[in-house]
């Protein structure tokens, strides 16, 4: 026997292996220096009132080589990895993000499929800002990292056979709060945005109001707000993400209401309510467009266009091209067509014989058609100047029982009320005391008030 040969070839399928394993660490630690979620997979949970639980962690993971190369090998190579990253741009597709930075189209398409395939990550809902790695070796695409989330990463990486694996990696996260309270000088968001709450927590601030409020004439300087919110911080205690708005309060001459956020587990659908367990929500918003000013108001005017004094049936609110409108109540879509002056229009049919219209938008909302079910808050179209317009606005109306209203006078129905539902007023009761307890610890002066009592049950 050749013992010599024998040496030789085994030396030489060690240093095969030894250099295949030797890229395929290169590649993880690649993967590693920029993400610390690999340093532990954990879950979040809800807790039994609907809020967020403290992380937990979870069965002791395998090694992360197992996890990311299971069934993974890589064939000899002579290079190391080459990491290139990026962020998503507007109007650019991820597919186009991956290929701009190595890859070719082909395995841009093929791995991105990997992740779609397993309902990872929805293309339809990227934004723009989303990041993405790509590891090249010797021309060609070996591992893809995408950050879907604040808090998640999808690793995808190419097997020996050509195809493409996929695993999602969360990092441990904390939940905490913040809270923000200031009086307003310019504008709740110039004030919220100041002391370091985000636009989604300004947005949700007003969204909360928007059925009492007018945030473009009836906020004054000198009105003051509260807010508090929860954030979320990684194992080394920086923010990672920020969450709901789970108190809002505004102290002004033309309202003065707090709302808390409670999900009720008979049906489990957050909403605001306030200390008396009546929802903020009511039957039609009072404003269906945020960031508008109203231009013209109900009533006999003279028309800037044909030159008559007639009954201007609705409410008209200027706004740029391209400012989304929302559906004012629950309902059915009767009409999303073109409509004489109107221009592009949309009449929905609400119950107890209300209807909305909305005019002269530059198109629709998506899948907006006569026939579909939209609900409170749906995109059903953007602000134009089609029809019989000067100008960009949305002409609004409301309709009870055929009849045109002035909505901006138009006293609404309220939304639920848990004192008709004494074991969900039980639970908001006891999850309105949890929040003040989390805004006392946050600095907030409680004022006393008459505690609320669930009625007898009947």
């Amino acid at each position: 026997m050749n013992h010599g040969a024998d040496n030789t070839h085994t030396h030489t399928l060690s240093q095969g292996r030894n250099l295949s394993h030797g890229i395929k660490s290169l590649i993880v630690l690649g993967l590693l220096g920029s993400m610390s979620a690999a340093l532990g997979l954990i879950s979040i949970t809800s807790g039994e009132d609907g809020g967020v639980s403290a992380a937990h962690a979870s069965p002791p993971p395998p090694p992360l080589a197992t996890t990311l190369f299971s069934a993974v090998e890589f064939t000899p190579v002579s290079a190391t990895p080459v990491r290139h990253s990026g962020e998503l741009k507007s109007r650019q597709t991820l597919t186009e993000l991956v290929t701009n930075l190595g890859a070719s189209p082909s395995d841009a398409a093929a791995a991105l499929h990997t992740i779609y395939e397993k309902e990872l990550l929805d293309p339809r809902r990227l934004r723009p800002g989303v990041k993405a790695e790509t590891f090249i070796v010797d021309g060609q695409m070996r591992a893809l990292n995408v950050k879907a989330d604040a808090d998640r990463n999808l690793y995808i990486t190419r097997n020996m056979s050509g195809g493409w694996s996929a695993t999602e990696l969360k990092a441990r996260l904390t939940p905490s709060y913040s809270r923000v309270a200031a009086d307003i000088e310019t504008s709740i968001y110039d004030a919220a945005r100041a002391q370091g709450a985000g636009d989604q927590q300004v947005v949700d601030f007003a969204s909360a109001f928007a059925y009492d409020v007018d945030f473009q004439r009836e906020i004054h300087r000198g009105d003051s707000f509260e807010l508090v919110y929860e954030t979320f911080v990684d194992e080394r205690g920086h923010p990672v993400k920020t969450g709901d708005v789970i108190y809002a309060s505004l102290d002004g001459d033309a309202l003065t209401r707090s709302f808390y956020r409670f999900a009720p587990s008979d049906d489990g659908v957050p909403d605001y309510f306030d200390q008396n367990g009546e929802s903020a929500t009511k039957f039609l918003m009072k404003t269906p467009i945020n960031g508008a000013r109203l231009s013209s108001s109900f009533g006999n005017r003279r028309h800037p266009i044909s030159g008559y004094t007639r009954l201007h049936k609705g409410t008209d609110f200027a706004a740029p091209s391209g400012t989304p409108i929302y559906a004012a109540g629950n309902g059915v879509v009767e009409r999303a067509s073109r409509y004489g002056g109107y221009g592009n229009y949309v009449r929905i049919k609400h119950a107890n014989g209300y209807k909305t219209a909305y005019a002269h938008m530059s198109r629709y909302g998506p899948g907006v058609r006569a026939g579909k079910r939209v609900r409170q808050g749906d995109i059903i179209g953007y602000v134009g100047s089609t029809g019989a317009s000067t100008g960009p606005h949305l002409h609004y109306e409301v309709y009870i029982k055929g009849k045109p209203v002035n909505a901006m006078k138009l006293k609404l129905p309220t939304g639920r009320k848990l004192v008709e539902s004494p074991e969900m007023l039980k639970e908001f009761i006891a999850r309105k005391a949890e929040i003040d307890g989390i805004r006392s610890n946050q600095g907030a002066r409680l004022v006393a008030s008459n505690p609320l009592q669930a009625p007898p049950t009947p």
